[in-house]
């Protein structure tokens, strides 16, 4: 094994990069918190990389690492263009390009890379858990991934919040924030890759390194977290894990790991993307991560979403976000905030396309928030206005969706009785 790795080390050393070296740094925000640990100019750096496989439609290579427990790493991902799904590199010009970050038990899917090629982008999805994918099985199984040889930290409990003790470049977080970033800054090195067109989507945990990514690398010109969010020591699937935490540890986490403490660091477009009922990242701490992003911002909760990697890359409101920030597409529609007066709630909407149905959603339940039933009712749509029924005066919660005619739906913030106007 020390043989193993002293070989791992040395073709770290040795492995040339192949590409031209992107000429932007990340400038870091000055609202990013002082104890954040990475060093982002060193990031801002293509990693070395050399390719698994160089001529599928789906190409395959590993890139370098930061280092873990004292050796040198590597991280597995999936390539894609519209050229290499072709066998036609002439297509590859000027391409925007998408980073993509899977969720808790997933790994590197080539059939996301795939997507986004297919939409016209160059696309990196990597493991974020020292593993690959086995070839020609279901990668949603779990049990069809092998771990790699110099693989980073696996993501598992013990290495999200079991190392809370440990130096923060031997923790999980860490590790997937760095190589999400250095993944952003091999893909804009490519060649046929239009580097000031990129942009970063994630679902669940990968939805949250999305909001600590989009907060650090401001390179990016759009992001989409789906589910993932902040402020998950007040609300979230982990509230139990961190009760068992030494206040100190609990203290140490946030300040380094949660997305709350990056979010107000953002400052390209940003689209959340969530469900009423999730059960790991409820409406409550969804709604303050929203509200403390300063850049332009817009959502699409919608009731029941079902939570999954399929489900979670599924939404077109996310293709057509970027395209949006990316192509100079026709925009999502843009809601003001909805108001509640005199027996109906309101608001007015902006946008180029028509909108074609409106509707309503509240619940009256009192239970945990992502344990309530729903009631939708129809809104009229009057112009640039629309209208409906003021939500029942025992009502907990509200939001309007808006859906324009390509389907594309969005929503207004969700409010909780109580909240100040």
């Amino acid at each position: 094994m020390q043989n193993l790795r002293m070989i791992l080390a040395v073709a770290a050393l040795l492995w040339i990069p192949t590409v031209v070296q992107a000429d932007s740094a990340i400038k870091p925000s000055p609202q990013l918190p002082a104890t954040m640990p990475w060093d982002l100019e060193a990031l801002s750096q293509p990693p070395s990389f050399e390719w698994v496989d160089e001529q599928s439609p789906v190409r395959s290579l590993f890139y370098a690492g930061e280092p873990y427990g004292g050796q040198p790493t590597r991280v597995f991902a999936y390539y894609a263009t519209p050229g290499t799904l072709a066998d036609d590199s002439s297509l590859d010009k000027n391409l925007p390009a998408v980073v993509l970050l899977h969720g808790g038990g997933g790994t590197a899917f080539k059939e996301w890379a795939e997507l986004w090629a297919k939409r016209g982008y160059a696309a990196i999805a990597m493991d974020l858990a020292g593993h690959r994918p086995v070839e020609g099985k279901n990668p949603h199984d779990g049990r069809n991934r092998t771990r790699l040889d110099g693989g980073g930290p696996n993501q598992g409990d013990g290495e999200k919040f079991g190392s809370i003790d440990k130096p923060a470049k031997e923790q999980w977080p860490y590790h997937a924030v760095a190589n999400a970033i250095r993944a952003h800054s091999l893909i804009r090195s490519f060649p046929g890759v239009d580097p000031q067109r990129t942009a970063v989507t994630g679902i669940s945990w990968g939805g949250y390194l999305t909001c600590i990514v989009s907060g650090l690398d401001n390179r990016f010109k759009a992001a989409v977290p789906v589910y993932g969010c902040g402020f998950l020591q007040e609300n979230s699937a982990w509230v139990p894990r961190m009760a068992k935490m030494k206040p100190a540890q609990r203290e140490r986490w946030v300040q380094l790991w949660d997305p709350s403490k990056y979010l107000p660091a953002v400052s390209m477009p940003i689209l959340f993307v969530n469900g009423t009922n999730d059960f790991a990242y409820p409406l409550d701490s969804y709604m303050k991560s929203f509200d403390v992003v300063p850049s332009p911002k817009q959502l699409r909760v919608t009731v029941n979403m079902p939570h999954g990697h399929p489900p979670g890359w599924a939404p077109q409101e996310i293709g057509l976000f970027v395209d949006q920030h990316l192509r100079g597409a026709d925009p999502l529609p843009k809601l003001d905030m909805l108001m509640v007066k005199d027996g109906q709630a309101s608001l007015r909407w902006q946008g180029p396309q028509k909108i074609t149905k409106a509707e309503l959603h509240y619940t009256t339940d009192t239970v945990e928030i992502n344990k309530r039933k729903w009631k939708s009712i129809p809104a009229k749509i009057e112009g640039q206005q629309i209208v409906a029924v003021a939500p029942p005066e025992n009502a907990t919660a509200w939001f309007l969706t808006v859906q324009d005619e390509r389907g594309a739906v969005v929503s207004s913030r969700v409010t909780f009785s109580g909240e100040s106007p």
